[in-house]
């Protein structure tokens, strides 16, 4: 039961980011990727701050009514002292990496259209296990296959025929990688600490890392601001505030391979959403790059097969 609650999570966060495409792209006609990160992080945890402080209640009556005999107030203490410098590790590692990605993601979405960018994105799940390397973990042979196709899908998705590549593509690239960092760093915290108040405090730590670009670099007009309104909240609620919550927690219930392969549904989503509401086109040969890139995705996410026992 708690695999399909996760699967269920997981698979409702890949849709709400693949339809939040759609949102980014237009958000970009009236403000900055900067200011548009900023607003939607920002936002997306204030979202959250009821809900923590529900979760926080909730976890102070456990805490007493777990407290036995022999554990003293000063060693609950100690423990809850332990897990707040947790808590507020994961939260500045998942800020960092998700300020990196999304801020690349969205720059991107200025010169590239909402579903080639969602494909692009999907390319961190392949991404993952090469940079679980740096962490010691093995990777499988069938994985570097999974690199060769989704180096031809994209190949095919971001070079032109005159052998050039866009601004933007580049831009999406870099930010799979951040995305894949992002995904490590979450797998690494989220069964030592609370789901939701880390997802709080990445996006609030985002949000504040964008500012500082934004006044930078951008010119800040509040009527577009206004003007915006609806995309940003649309992503901060609902892609910062629920889905990534969701990413948190259905994590914590489904494997790893099982969770990238349902999140890789997202660049699906996007393209879909993308044809719909934004009514974009994609060539023939963007379609087939976006076919092998999702091929190479699967098979990245194949189980492995098990060792047979040895023979007595």
């Amino acid at each position: 039961m708690n695999k399909l609650r996760g699967s269920i999570m997981l698979f409702t966060a890949a849709f709400i980011w693949g339809s939040s495409f759609v949102a980014q792209k237009a958000g970009m006609d009236y403000i900055g990727p900067f200011a548009y990160n900023a607003l939607r992080c920002l936002i997306g945890a204030l979202v959250l701050v009821p809900v923590v402080l529900v979760v926080n209640a909730l976890q102070k009556k456990k805490n007493i009514a777990k407290l036995s005999a022999e554990e003293t107030v000063a060693d609950r203490q100690e423990v809850l002292k332990n897990d707040r410098k947790t808590l507020l590790t994961g939260g500045l590692a998942c800020g960092a990496a998700l300020f990196i990605g999304t801020s690349l993601q969205q720059i991107g979405l200025v010169y590239v259209s909402a579903g080639k960018v969602g494909f692009i994105t999907a390319l961190y799940i392949v991404l993952v296990p090469i940079l679980g390397l740096f962490f010691g973990r093995k990777v499988r042979r069938i994985l570097w296959l999974s690199v060769a196709l989704a180096t031809v899908g994209l190949y095919l998705l971001c070079i032109k025929e005159d052998f050039t590549i866009g601004k933007g593509d580049l831009l999406v690239i870099a930010c799979a990688f951040g995305f894949a960092l992002h995904i490590l760093v979450i797998d690494h915290f989220s069964p030592k600490t609370d789901g939701i108040k880390m997802s709080c405090l990445q996006f609030l730590v985002a949000g504040l890392f964008s500012l500082p670009f934004m006044f930078l670099f951008e010119t800040v007009d509040w009527g577009n601001i206004y003007d915006c309104r609806i995309p940003i909240l649309y992503t901060a609620v609902m892609s910062c505030g629920i889905a990534y919550t969701l990413q948190i927690l259905g994590q914590r219930d489904v494997e790893p391979a099982v969770a990238s392969l349902i999140l890789s549904l997202e660049s699906v989503f996007a393209v879909i959403m993308g044809i719909i509401i934004l009514h974009e086109q994609i060539s023939a040969r963007e379609l087939i790059g976006c076919i092998i890139m999702f091929a190479a995705i699967i098979l990245a996410q194949l189980p492995a097969k098990k060792e047979s026992p040895p023979e007595s």
